[in-house]
């Protein structure tokens, strides 16, 4: 990176903070704390589920998929599309209709106290464990990228480029303030800006990608063979099946997907949201994946190459393939981006968990009488507790031998069963808190068993399969023979129909806001001066970056136009109403 990326990653993390100083007014509120009031647009609470998704390991793990196995890769993304439209069919309207204003708050009236305080506690272990990882590895690729000059004080002297601890402190510190500030409507728009600069940056290195290979032609005559296959490498039609069911749990279950789904208007955008989420998993992994795909066929495995300098090439292959053809300021985008996509996964975890303590700890286990002015306050300084934690965490990786995976691990093992007993509650009555423990014992047990107590080479070998049959098939036989077994309504599933019948009584229709769309189309026009910008100090790229400029400004317009008309219809409507 040189002076101008500096300048690009810089710009855009003010931006993302001026995103979280702008919502923090419509924060007067817990339900807009930790549920944007019900009034996201469908779109925004789409494009922040597809973003949730991603992380920086999106970039190494898969993009060394894509560069050892090829297609493969593509294959196994575009399960989370089919999975995303599946729960939008089935589950996502359904989370809507109850009138929750937190996941955890649906467990408490399904399952009780007791399963709340399990549900919450094992999820933010590993939640907040699993994240402090992510940001770890984000800041071991990103300095990677960012030398810096002798005297800086951030600079590492052993490495010559910004000190690993500065970067875990920077870039988690910034998610912490504008997720502390602005709640979950900071948190879905600096998702929609991250998908915006995500994507801006991936579409601009495949077409020089392109060029630099001979051409979409030249790519699939050099490809190595069964490039193309959608499986191999150990991943076959078996397991993605099984990882699309996996991803049916998570997204339907999980109480990151979850606030998605009850932060919009109505149940029809709810599902809406959901099928964004799916249709642009469906239609984007090939898309991101192009760049290790390309650099492959750029840069093919030496004949005789062991599994170690493989697995280095696939680690790097994203990174190289990108810094081969962006010019000045575009690697700065570049970081922002892979920034971008665990910066999405840290604040929706924070705000998540934060909403959880805040409504269902301590309003209604410690101060019932709180006002919603001082809720909001708490969810504050929850969501900084949280955040000290995690990036106390993430420094401490280096220095915990191994234990932050043990951790991740283990917690793992109850986190993966406790999803299906939500999507049971939520469908059949006589599920009840009994089978919470009992599915999570049993398939924890088998779990750890597998994992760490039997010394198998065929569970080596077929370890893809038994994370399908322990994370899916053995919850949903244990579930299912609970079922059967039931012979009455749970008290719980009175509680939640009773709670649904009370809220929709006293429900209030809303309405999306307005200013998500206006904030985009500022954003994309920004982003449009940026390329103009950066085309008049790079020659040899000037008609694309010149061309990218004209393309956001064109769509900044009509995304602001579309706003502006669909306000227009909304005052009449209401006039229409009042006469």
């Amino acid at each position: 990176m040189i002076g101008v990326d500096y300048l690009v990653l810089t710009l855009y993390m003010l931006g993302v903070l001026a995103v979280g100083l702008l919502f923090a007014r419509l924060n007067r509120s817990a339900s807009d704390m930790f549920a944007a009031g019900g009034q996201s647009p469908w779109w925004a609470s789409g494009l922040s589920g597809f973003m949730t998704m991603f992380s920086a390991g999106t970039f190494v793990v898969w993009g060394g998929i894509a560069y050892k196995f090829g297609f493969v890769a593509v294959a196994i993304n575009l399960c989370y599309g089919v999975a995303a439209l599946a729960v939008g069919y089935f589950v996502a309207g359904r989370w809507k209709r109850l009138g929750i204003r937190t996941p955890a708050q649906f467990i408490g009236l399904r399952y009780g106290r007791t399963a709340l305080h399990f549900y919450t506690w094992s999820m933010m272990v590993f939640r907040i464990v699993g994240v402090a990882v992510a940001m770890y590895s984000l800041a071991v690729v990103l300095v990677a990228l960012m030398p810096l000059g002798e005297g800086n004080p951030l600079r590492d002297p052993a490495t010559g480029h910004m000190s690993l601890t500065w970067a875990i402190v920077i870039f988690g510190g910034i998610v912490v303030v504008y997720t502390m500030v602005g709640g979950l409507w900071a948190v879905l728009m600096t998702d929609v800006l991250q998908f915006i600069v995500l994507n801006l940056a991936v579409i601009f290195v495949v077409p020089l990608m392109f060029m630099r290979t001979g051409g979409v032609a030249g790519f699939v005559q050099d490809a190595p063979p069964n490039f193309f296959h959608l499986t191999g490498g150990g991943y076959t039609w078996i397991f993605l099946a099984g990882w699309c069911a996996i991803h049916f749990f998570m997204v339907g279950a999980d109480w990151a997907f979850v606030q998605r789904f009850i932060c919009v208007p109505n149940e029809r955008d709810a599902r809406k949201s959901s099928y964004l989420f799916g249709v642009l998993y469906l239609v984007s992994p090939l898309l991101w994946l192009l760049p290790p795909l390309i650099w492959r066929v750029r840069h093919p495995l030496a004949p005789g190459a062991t599994s170690a300098e493989i697995d280095h090439a696939a680690e790097q292959a994203y990174i190289m393939a990108c810094q081969s053809v962006l010019p000045a300021g575009m690697v700065g985008l570049m970081v922002a981006a892979m920034f971008s996509a665990t910066a999405s996964m840290v604040s929706s975890q924070l705000n998540v968990f934060a909403g959880v303590l805040t409504s269902d700890i301590y309003e209604r286990l410690i101060n019932p009488q709180a006002t919603q002015r001082r809720l909001v306050w708490i969810g504050r300084v929850f969501t900084v507790v949280l955040g000290a934690t995690l990036l106390g965490i993430a420094l401490a990786i280096p220095y915990l031998g191994g234990a932050e995976k043990v951790i991740v691990g283990i917690t793992s093992l109850l986190v993966g069963p406790l999803m299906a007993p939500t999507l049971w509650g939520l469908f059949f009555r006589r599920i009840n808190a009994k089978a919470v423990f009992i599915t999570s014992g049993v398939c924890f047990a088998a779990g750890f068993l597998v994992k760490y107590g039997i010394q198998s080479q065929w569970l080596t070998d077929h370890a893809k399969t038994m994370d399908i049959l322990l994370g899916v098939a053995l919850p949903v036989v244990v579930l299912e023979i609970i079922r059967a077994l039931g012979r009455s309504t749970s008290a719980g599933w009175q509680r939640v129909e009773n709670f649904e019948t009370a809220e929709r009584a006293a429900a209030v229709k809303t309405t999306a806001n307005r200013l998500p769309a206006i904030v985009v189309a500022w954003a994309m026009g920004l982003c449009g001066l940026l390329m103009a910008g950066l085309a008049i100090n790079d020659p040899e790229d000037r008609g694309l970056l010149a061309l990218f400029a004209i393309t956001l400004w064109a769509l900044a317009a009509t995304v602001y136009g579309l706003s502006w008309w669909r306000f227009r219809a909304m005052q009449q409507e209401v006039s229409h109403a009042a006469s």
